[in-house]
């Protein structure tokens, strides 16, 4: 198969736009986009688009991917939705990536949008619920929160994790999104805020969890046969990993991690050759703060049950030996659920690309994209690499 290069990303700002609609929020992705590809392009040069969405609310459920492409001037282009939960959009740049690789299209769009803050608290949680196991929590009145409220006691449990170090999450990722314009939740906080804050789920406060969003992102896939049309400094697509899992947290065998992800990571390390220590950086999905814990031992940044001090030790802030989350996470920067996963990959080309501002790594070779589903029922991992920068790590 042929490689497949990221060479152009871009989101909406995220946070609450009551004057915006999924179209319009769509449109500025995409133009961020086109703007972000070094030598340009011109859309008419799309082969396919792939969009991720949940439609909360209802809005626009059949065909919503041509109702957002046909607003960006892409008519005729084949565009698919994709619904993968809070995965939707992280799935979308894996059919572009396996559409490019395949050969069925040069040029491809994924990306994913969604509006959340229009609706009621109640209306919200229904929502979200609807990704949930139907039949035996959502309709037993659990909610997310309490699905990983359980995953967090489990893991105290069993490991001793304690209330401060999820704290350190949101003050890692309020710190780094402060530094983000595009953040719905662009401030920073102290420990003590974090720890002090309102219970939303024992043992989950307010400053655990992530809120709901208005947003877009999108990004430009292309072929190793025309890369050099779009950019000198491509980012490759080194590896993809996908799974599933049993939908219904009281389904698996374990609470305190999630299978799903591991399962990606294994994938996805194995395509691109490297390990978890290859790594500069990674986004993974924190939704909620025990959900960051888990993704590093899942994705093998520590070991099982050392996530705790892991955090604690600060290694995963940004000037640690393995940043994590420097757009802010969902935590602060946000999550419009259908938009997620693009918009962790916009962070990632940001990076690898030397456009990230005031949160920019010193010339980062390898970045991880880890976006979730529901709570586990299905994951995706992409690994992206500048492979000038790369190639000169193994020189050295």
């Amino acid at each position: 198969m042929r490689d497949a290069y990221v060479v152009g990303a871009g989101q909406s700002k995220y946070g609450s736009f009551p004057d915006e609609s999924y179209r319009s929020l769509f449109q500025t992705a995409v133009e961020n986009t086109v703007d972000s590809v070094d030598h340009g392009i011109d859309t008419a040069e799309i082969d396919e688009a792939y969009v991720g969405t949940l439609g909360v609310g209802g809005r626009q459920l059949g065909l919503p991917g041509p109702a957002v492409t046909e607003h960006v001037g892409l008519h005729g282009v084949p565009v698919t939705r994709v619904e993968n939960a809070c995965a939707a959009s992280g799935y979308a740049v894996r059919q572009a990536v396996m559409a490019v690789r395949s050969g069925m299209a040069d040029v491809a769009l994924a990306g994913g949008v969604e509006v959340m803050t229009d609706l009621s608290g109640d209306a919200v949680r229904y929502w979200l619920g609807v990704s949930g196991e139907t039949e035996w929590e959502r309709m037993s009145g659990t909610t997310f929160a309490g699905v990983y409220a359980q995953m967090a006691s489990a893991h105290m449990r069993e490991h001793g994790t304690t209330k401060e170090q999820l704290s350190h999450v949101a003050v890692k990722n309020h710190a780094n999104g402060s530094k983000n314009p595009k953040a719905h939740l662009g401030f920073s906080c102290t420990l003590e805020d974090a720890v002090n804050a309102p219970d939303v789920a024992e043992p989950l406060n307010l400053y655990h969890c992530c809120p709901t969003t208005d947003g877009a992102a999108t990004a430009l896939i292309v072929s190793e046969d025309v890369v050099d049309e779009y950019t000198d400094e491509p980012v490759r697509v080194a590896g993809v990993g996908a799974a599933s899992d049993r939908v219904g947290l009281f389904q698996r065998d374990t609470y305190n991690s999630v299978p799903a992800s591991e399962k990606a990571a294994e994938s996805a390390y194995e395509e691109a050759d490297i390990g978890p220590d290859d790594l500069d950086f990674a986004e993974v999905h924190d939704c909620f703060a025990i959900a960051e814990l888990m993704a590093y031992e899942d994705l093998g940044f520590c070991e099982r049950g050392e996530a705790g001090p892991y955090v604690e030790s600060g290694a995963t802030r940004i000037d640690g030996e393995l940043p994590v989350n420097t757009s802010g996470g969902l935590k602060s920067k946000g999550h419009p659920i259908g938009a997620t996963g693009a918009g962790q990959v916009v962070e990632v080309f940001d990076q690898l690309t030397g456009r990230a501002g005031e949160r920019q790594l010193d010339e980062p070779a390898v970045g991880l994209a880890h976006n979730v589903g529901g709570s586990g029922g299905a994951a995706v991992v992409h690994v992206f690499e500048r492979e000038d920068r790369a190639s000169e790590e193994v020189d050295a």
